[in-house]
């Protein structure tokens, strides 16, 4: 069974398609959306050798062209570098706008290739086919494109609506254990800032998401996108609601310009240590019951994510002031002033615009960084 997922953006609205075997139909599912018959295929190098021949094949069977852009796997792809690769095959295979590109991997392959879809030719259009379940529940969705700079993540990027989203929850069967784990703190997170019963949910059969049953999975996946959709149907652009998808993210994306972007700590685990520390910091500044920071953890311990400093980095000391740093160069930083995204409870966050950085510098040495 395949669910389907509207984004209704005005005038430009796409649908979310979430179930198996939507890849060996990607040819169905994208030819209405050309003018010409050509797809440009961005393609994560691993998951190019583990499902490319069957989406080559699928658009094959429709009679599109779909020459492929391999792109190495990793964080470090999202860069000035590959952009220009990507941007130059492009050029070099005369796609014109009656084309589109596919962007083929996880959250970084869809990044990159949306970026580069975006400024291509002042902007062409695009569909995603995420394999991560991150990807799937989050990155893909919304239009979000961005490449990482040394000085923090997604700093450099563009607004770009994709055309078609095609979650097939069949590719899930290959991926790491750690990525699932990783993807599932972007699940959790949809429950923490908005859906306590989606929470509840979770704690009671996380596990099956875990695990890859195709009927948790999909209810899991259908659940974040209808979130994730009806929010960026509102606030496209993040300027007010659209903000609380970055639930854990201020604290996360610090975490990974100071380690570096890589292996060493996934996305979606930074982001999981960030959404127990935005509850924490929450009840330490008295806006959250410790009992619902404690809860918040636990949910996020139980998928096997970190949850504290001293799990990440083998446990080396982290300093406050070079955190804070990176949380000072965050996109949602205004007027040199902090932007968190803290909480009332499980299942209600909200915007904090006026963050105190000595209260948040004692939070983080509480957490064990040096002062």
């Amino acid at each position: 069974m395949t669910r389907t997922v509207k984004v209704a953006l005005a005038g430009r609205p796409y649908d979310v398609l979430i179930g198996q075997g939507l890849i060996a139909r990607a040819g169905e599912f994208a030819k209405p959306l050309l003018k010409r018959g050509r797809i440009a295929v961005v393609a994560d190098e691993t998951v190019m050798r583990l499902h490319g021949a069957a989406l080559v094949a699928a658009f094959a069977k429709q009679g599109i062209d779909a020459p492929v852009i391999s792109v190495p796997s990793g964080e470090a792809s999202k860069s000035f570098n590959e952009l220009a690769r990507v941007s130059d095959r492009l050029l070099e295979l005369e796609l014109d706008r009656g084309d589109l590109v596919a962007a083929f991997g996880g959250g970084v392959a869809g990044d990159l290739a949306g970026f580069a879809a975006a400024i291509y030719k002042r902007g062409i259009d695009f569909i995603q086919i995420p394999t991560t379940l991150l990807a799937q529940v989050d990155s893909s969705v919304g239009g979000k494109t961005a490449i990482d700079t040394p000085r923090g993540k997604n700093l450099v990027g563009a607004f770009h609506q994709p055309r078609l989203v095609l979650a097939d929850l069949d590719v899930l069967s290959t991926l790491p254990d750690r990525e699932m784990r990783a993807g599932y703190a972007e699940v959790i997170k949809y429950g923490l800032l908005g859906d306590a019963d989606f929470l509840t949910w979770l704690e009671a059969d996380g596990g099956k998401v875990l695990s890859r049953d195709p009927e948790a999975l999909t209810r899991a996946v259908a659940r974040c996108v209808e979130m994730k959709a009806e929010i960026v149907a509102e606030d496209e652009k993040e300027q007010g609601r659209r903000a609380l998808l970055n639930l854990g993210h201020t604290f996360g994306h610090a975490l990974e310009a100071e380690i570096g972007f890589g292996d060493a700590l996934l996305h979606g685990e930074a982001v999981g240590l960030g959404m127990a520390q935005a509850f924490r910091f929450s009840a330490a500044l008295g806006l959250c019951p410790p009992d619902d920071a404690k809860r918040a953890e636990a949910g996020i311990a139980a998928a096997g994510l970190p949850t504290r400093l001293s799990e990440v980095a083998n446990g080396a000391p982290f300093a406050a002031d070079r955190l804070i740093g990176h949380m000072a160069n965050d996109k949602k930083a205004e007027g040199g002033r902090l932007t968190f995204i803290l909480a009332r409870k499980a299942g209600e966050a909200f915007v904090e615009k006026a963050v105190d950085p000595e209260a948040l510098k004692a939070f983080l040495v509480s957490e064990g960084a040096t002062p």
